[in-house]
Order: structure tokens, then C-alpha cells, then sequence
């Protein structure tokens, strides 16, 4: 008999991957925000006490980085008080809570990739808010997977990649952050790890994102190189940015805890990339 997984958030990226890697294994429910608001905590009690899932993933999340600094109370909400309510929603139901969190919960300043064992100390209020979410998971629930990963981009969302191809229709030149330096991530490779982890009946916290690590700039330098763009990129600082959150400096993530769980290695970011291109450049 199949796992019954009740999966939240269900419009965003990382979910309609998740759902198209699990789906041959398993039941999933996808539940969209309009379908189950994880910030409402009787519709989350109700949803989860009655379906009676084995496994609840949350994808559910405000993301927006910078428009969290002014909007400190929607961000805690979902990141933070919506996390509180599946928790406690899981222990009634004896459910394995599976949460997404992020690279964001560290400062950048050990520029050494962080294990799970670090002291976080998020910067910005994303980070704080997630951070604030993975605490409500671990006081409220002895059994829970909490994975940490970077950089997203896939299917069904606005990411990096995206932006980058965007801005080369129109612009010649695209100036592009060389001072901060993480581990891009296919939200396919993510999701097949989350399976990964379910298989092998894991507990706690993973450190999981595609191997190999670049700054925004070498990662754009690679987009537009394999895309064919005839676009310059010039490296700038963060400062020059301006933009209101900070972000770390350096935020890759030693990920060997969930190699040695798994006997899993996502492969190295920018073979994921490459293969990702292939599908978007078609439709693009």
C-alpha cells in the first residue's frame, strides 16, 4: 500500500516538480494556497486530521526576499506561524512533516560550506522567517525531515534563469552580482532527493542542492554561454545592487549527511543546467 502525502503549496516550483517525481509512487494531494491556506490553522488541522496523510511535504512559502523586509508579517506568517500550525497538525495526526528551508538562514561569513550542525544567523527577514519555521518543526515534532537547499529554478516559477533570458531579448549588456556565492539547484534534482530521503526512511535535517558552487555572475556567464546569447555580463558588487535584503556572501552547503543516508550525490550544477537549457531553449 502507497503512501498517502499531502503536499501544500502545491502552484509553486519546487511542488509541480515534486509532484510529477512522486506521483508514480505514491498518493499524492496536492493542495494549492487558494485550496489550503497553511496560514489558517483550523483549515490546516481540518485538512490534515481528515485526510490522515503519512507524510505532509510543505512547499508553501513567501519567497519573495525583498519584499519581506517590508512585509515582515506576511513573511512570518507563512514562513513561520503556517509551519507552526502543520506541525502541530502532524503530531495529532502521527504524520511525518517533510519542510523546505533555505541557504538564507546563514550569514555567509564561515565561507566554508555550512553543515547541518552550524549556528544559523539569518540577515534577512526571509531568512529570519524560515529560520523562525524550522524552529516551530523541531520543538513541536521528534520525527521530521527539515531540508535546507539554494538557488532554485525550474518549471512553473520565476527564477534566475529565467531572468536571465529575459533581460538578453532587450538588453546588450546585464550586470550581475560577483560577491555572492552559493550552489544552483534543479527543482527536478530536489524533488527526486525528497524521494531519496522518504525511501530511505530518514529523520532530521539535510543540507541538499546540486553539487559544485558559483557566484551569480559565473552563473550567468554559463546561462548565456550555453544559451547562445550574444549579451556581455559585467560583474558588479552587491553594493552596487542596492537591493533592500542582504544576503550572504557565501551560502554553499556541505550536503554529505544526505549522501551518506541515501548513497545519492546530486550531480554537479552545471550538467543540471545544461540539461535544463535543452527543454527551456525549445520553448523559449
Amino acid at each position: 500500500m502507497s503512501k498517502k502525502i499531502l503536499l501544500t503549496g502545491a502552484g509553486g516550483m519546487l511542488a509541480q516538480a515534486t509532484v510529477a517525481v512522486l506521483q508514480p509512487c505514491f498518493e499524492v494531494i496536492p493542495r494549492r494556497e487558494e485550496e489550503l491556506d497553511i496560514c489558517n490553522s483550523e483549515a490546516v488541522h481540518a485538512a490534515i486530521c481528515s485526510l490522515r496523510p503519512d507524510v505532509v511535504i510543505n512547499c508553501a512559502a513567501y519567497t519573495l526576499v525583498d519584499a519581506c523586509e517590508t512585509e515582515q508579517e506576511k513573511a512570518f506568517a507563512v514562513n513561520a506561524a503556517g509551519v507552526k500550525y502543520l506541525a502541530r497538525a502532524c503530531r495529532q495526526a502521527g504524520s511525518l512533516l517533510v519542510h523546505i528551508s533555505t541557504d538564507y538562514v546563514f550569514d555567509g561569513t564561515k565561507q566554508a560550506p555550512y553543515t547541518e550542525t552550524d549556528i544559523p544567523h539569518p540577515l534577512s527577514v526571509y531568512g529570519q522567517s524560515k529560520r523562525a519555521g524550522e524552529q516551530y518543526v523541531q520543538e513541536i515534532l521528534e520525527q521530521y525531515i527539515i531540508i535546507r537547499s539554494s538557488w532554485l529554478y525550474g518549471r512553473g516559477g520565476n527564477n534566475f534563469i529565467a531572468t536571465i533570458l529575459r533581460l538578453a531579448q532587450d538588453k546588450k549588456e546585464l550586470n550581475v552580482v560577483h560577491d555572492q556565492r552559493g550552489s544552483p539547484t534543479w527543482t527536478r534534482d530536489l524533488s527526486r532527493a525528497l524521494k531519496a530521503l522518504l525511501d530511505s526512511n530518514a529523520h532530521g535535517m539535510y543540507h541538499v542542492c546540486n553539487q559544485g558552487n558559483c557566484t551569480w555572475y559565473e552563473y550567468a556567464l554559463r546561462i548565456v554561454e550555453r544559451a547562445g546569447l550574444g549579451v556581455t555580463v559585467r560583474p558588479i558588487t552587491t553594493d552596487q545592487l542596492k537591493m533592500p535584503a542582504p544576503r550572504p556572501s557565501y551560502s554553499v552547503l556541505d550536503c554529505s549527511r544526505f549522501v551518506r543516508e541515501t548513497g545519492m550525490a546530486l550531480r554537479h550544477w552545471d550538467t543540471a543546467l545544461e540539461e535544463y537549457l535543452q527543454g527551456e531553449l525549445k520553448e523559449f
